[in-house]
């Protein structure tokens, strides 16, 4: 495996974070129960690792905060437009 230094490593997972965000930001389509069936994990699941991740920081961050910015707005207004 590649050495990669931490800081480099933390810096090219971020990116890989970011880009997952804007990919899964321009696929409505696919439904969180989609990603759970095929990948075992959802939106939600990101948002709750996302706040666990800001809570081992010392951040406080509450769950529909922690939604909002995995799903680009806030969590109701997603689901009234695009949860099936």
């Amino acid at each position: 495996m590649i050495d990669i230094p931490p800081e480099q490593q933390t810096i090219l997972e971020a990116a890989a974070f970011r880009k997952l965000l804007e990919h899964l930001s321009q696929r409505h389509d696919v439904q969180n129960i989609d990603l759970m069936n095929l990948a075992g994990f959802c939106r939600n699941c990101l948002s709750k690792w996302y706040r666990a991740a800001a809570e081992e920081q010392g951040i406080a961050l509450s769950d529909p905060d922690a939604r909002e910015i995995i799903y680009g707005m806030p969590y109701e207004e997603w689901k009234a437009k695009y949860q099936k």
